[in-house]
């Protein structure tokens, strides 16, 4: 745990306790409004929520040679939650434009 100062640790530690708080705040969202395909973003969350949990991984144990993939799952992971989200956003703004012209 030597590989990160303190603050640098509670940076990595609130950030990945932020994105599990909004993902389960989106999902809320979508249940209270009925409007099911918000649960798209929290969906689109969740490789990148992975990618942050394998960084933190790494440095707990002190960016060990033999843990040294999870810095491609990392990566690859991080790839991934852009492009899901990318989706997740265009689905939400397809389902709203429907939505607006059904009424």
């Amino acid at each position: 745990m030597h590989a990160l100062s303190i603050p640098t640790w509670i940076i990595h530690i609130t950030s990945v306790i932020e994105w599990i708080t909004v993902i389960w705040l989106v999902w809320t969202y979508a249940e209270v409004t009925q409007n099911t395909y918000w649960r798209a973003l929290a969906w689109g969350m969740l490789p990148s929520l992975v990618g942050a949990m394998c960084a933190c991984t790494w440095h707990f144990f002190d960016n060990i040679e033999s843990l040294e993939w999870l810095v491609s799952v990392q990566a690859a992971m991080t790839v991934l939650g852009n492009f899901t989200l990318c989706v997740a956003a265009w689905w939400i703004w397809r389902s709203s434009k429907q939505n607006d012209f059904s009424k």
